[in-house]
């Protein structure tokens, strides 16, 4: 997959949302810096490690393939799980949820919301 409007991610976060991507589109230069800026100090707040400004990349989201992506997005353990069961998110997996995902949910309750509605869309259906 390639940047795109419809673009998510294997665990259920909104890529299309994300501000790393939203600062990837950007095409005013000044603007982009200041969200950079201000991404930076954001992920520095939520993961308690602190963020260089040159450590906030381009990103095109977790499932594309041009090589651009976010550390975070990069060194993901729960993208890394579902590339390697090669499944298209999280919500197919027979794993569901695991200890990496509900670390994730507690931070985002909205990507469980979003697997949970593939769950019951597309894998419990014929239960």
């Amino acid at each position: 997959m390639t940047g795109n409007s419809d673009i998510s991610s294997y665990c259920g976060l909104e890529c299309k949302t994300c501000p790393i991507y939203l600062a990837t589109i950007e095409k005013d230069p000044d603007i982009k810096a200041k969200m950079r800026l201000e991404i930076a100090e954001e992920c520095s707040k939520i993961y308690r490690k602190q963020y260089k400004l040159e450590e906030i990349t381009d990103c095109d989201g977790c499932m594309t393939n041009t090589g651009r992506l976010f550390s975070g997005c990069a060194n993901c353990e729960i993208r890394k799980c579902a590339m390697r069961k090669n499944i298209p998110s999280c919500a197919y997996c027979k794993e569901y949820a695991c200890k990496e995902l509900l670390k994730l949910f507690y931070l985002d309750p909205d990507a469980q919301k979003r697997l949970e509605e593939i769950r019951r869309k597309y894998l419990l259906k014929d239960d």
